[in-house]
């Protein structure tokens, strides 16, 4: 029986990556990341295409595209980002980043870079793939879509723990206020917005755990 296509979208600090994660292992299909990946090309950009004024350069960002070997390798069970065969999964998780990932991510240019290497990937088998347009743009033709959301206060309260674990000195107010502008630019870009697709399937997590969010998806994922 052919294995499924599942698009999760949603606001940031969901959980999105880590209940696809979950769920990829448990139906035994692929998961991918992809705010991983306009996080890794973010810190590209920041790592070699800063301009004079010490802003990202887009200009010489869209031109070393053929320069950005960004892939997933399996480790211990758990897919990693590698850049040029650099490990950078904790690397893209740091503030500087965050701070700018939205703004790499609403670039045209840098969408269509990822683009057919994410529904390329979706073709080769079954695939659970989290981002903000996966099921209005990139997998538009998903066997099921989901919609995460949860209040402003428990995604900062995540995404502090989150930064805490990570070793990565954080503040909790500029923590809210990261996330609060990242829904904005994502939600008001031009090009593939945060959007909730029409026939996807809403969940708020606010009040729910990981397993319990775990549980709710699979509830409406049939048997393979």
């Amino acid at each position: 029986m052919k294995k499924p296509v599942i698009a999760i979208d949603g606001y940031s600090s969901t959980g999105k990556s880590s209940i696809s994660k979950i769920i990829a292992r448990k139906l035994g299909i692929i998961h991918m990341d992809t705010g991983a990946l306009y996080r890794g090309v973010t810190w590209f950009a920041l790592q070699n295409c800063i301009g004079d004024d010490g802003s990202i350069d887009l200009d010489g960002l869209f031109s070393s595209f053929n320069e950005i070997g960004l892939e997933f390798r399996n480790s211990g069970g758990e897919l990693v980002l590698f850049l040029n065969h650099i490990d950078i999964s904790k690397s893209i998780r740091t503030n500087e980043v965050s701070d700018n990932v939205s703004f790499i991510a609403k670039q045209k240019e840098v969408r269509d870079f990822l683009l057919q290497s994410q529904r390329s990937q979706a073709e080769k088998s079954g695939i659970i793939m989290d981002g903000r347009d996966i099921g209005t743009v990139v997998l538009p033709d998903a066997d099921y879509k989901f919609f995460l959301t949860a209040s402003i206060d428990e995604r900062t309260r995540r995404r502090y723990q989150e930064l805490l674990s990570l070793g990565i000195e954080a503040n909790e107010q500029q923590v809210k206020e990261n996330l609060i502008e990242r829904d904005r630019i994502d939600s008001e870009r031009e090009i593939a917005p945060l959007k909730q697709a029409d026939d996807a399937i809403v969940i708020d997590n606010t009040s729910l755990n990981k397993q319990e969010t775990i549980d709710a998806i699979l509830s409406h994922i049939e048997k393979i």
